[in-house]
């Protein structure tokens, strides 16, 4: 009896140490797991960290491959694209003289201009263009558009004086002002050198196309 009774004592101490045991157990076991999660959040962070810069690095190549426009630079004018005027035809430079012709006889007047209009203020003359032939001429700044309705000057053609201009045109080139007269230009200058012409519509009269050339030849 005496054994029975050892026997029942060491049987409730062992289940009392196995059952300690097992609640030392299940502790350790939940200990554990706490790391492991926390670990495991971690490693999410720093994957959505690493996603995150891996966007702004993408991000940061497509801005580089697509600039941003320059709003003002695109918008301003560009001043060497300005294109020549494509009414001209044929450009160059000359003396020029000064006339008027309208059948007075005054300063040697040789009669009506030979292309049939009256005389009058942007009427020339050249020695070869045809007869109404549109002419730009421009001399510091100042330009006059006007038509060859005569011909003109003579001998100093052959000499490189290529244009006759009016009296009014011509003081208009040289400085701006109005001639003293329709016969004279109220200046001691009779030629105005480096005049530059622009033929902007060939005319339907007689006469030649191209570089102007002395007269009669």
């Amino acid at each position: 009896m005496q054994q029975r009774a050892i026997n029942v004592i060491l049987t409730g101490v062992t289940g009392t140490a196995l059952a300690g045991m097992l609640v030392a157990g299940v502790a350790a076991a939940s200990d554990d797991s706490a790391p492991g999660k926390k670990q495991f959040l971690t490693q999410e962070a720093v994957a959505s960290q690493q996603h995150k810069t891996s966007d702004k690095q993408a991000l940061g190549k497509s801005d580089l491959g697509l600039p941003k426009a320059d709003s003002k630079r695109d918008s301003a004018p560009d001043a060497k694209s300005a294109k020549k005027d494509p009414r001209v035809l044929l450009s160059g430079k000359t003396t020029a003289s000064y006339f008027w012709d309208d059948g007075s006889g005054v300063n040697g007047d040789t009669g009506a201009p030979a292309g049939g209009k009256p005389m009058q203020k942007g009427l020339f003359a050249s020695p070869s263009w045809p007869m109404h032939t549109k002419v730009k001429v421009t001399y510091k700044g100042r330009s006059i558009t006007g038509f060859v309705g005569d011909r003109g000057p003579g001998t100093p053609s052959h000499k490189g004086v290529m244009l006759d201009l009016d009296t009014y045109t011509f003081r208009y080139l040289l400085d701006g002002k109005k001639p003293d007269s329709k016969y004279n230009a109220g200046t001691s200058a009779g030629h105005i050198k480096g005049v530059k012409w622009e033929v902007l519509k060939w005319g339907s009269g007689a006469g030649k196309k191209g570089a102007p050339k002395p007269f009669g030849s």
